[in-house]
């Protein structure tokens, strides 16, 4: 989602604009980015894992 087409609720000014302390804070919360891993990086540690407990298993087991 992107503030673009954002209309602020306080000041009816485009959120995109950053007007006002709401547009300014909703602005910062939609293009807040955390650390994220794409879900083939998960899939592929989880297959990672998966096989590392197959050999244990088959080692020690």
């Amino acid at each position: 989602m992107s503030c673009e087409h954002l209309i602020c609720a306080r000041c009816s000014n485009p959120v995109v604009d950053g007007r006002c302390p709401t547009c300014r804070e909703a602005r910062s919360e939609l293009h807040r980015h955390g650390p994220s891993v794409p879900p083939s990086v998960v899939l592929a540690g989880l297959v990672a894992l998966f096989f590392v407990a197959l050999v244990l298993q088959r080692v020690y087991g």
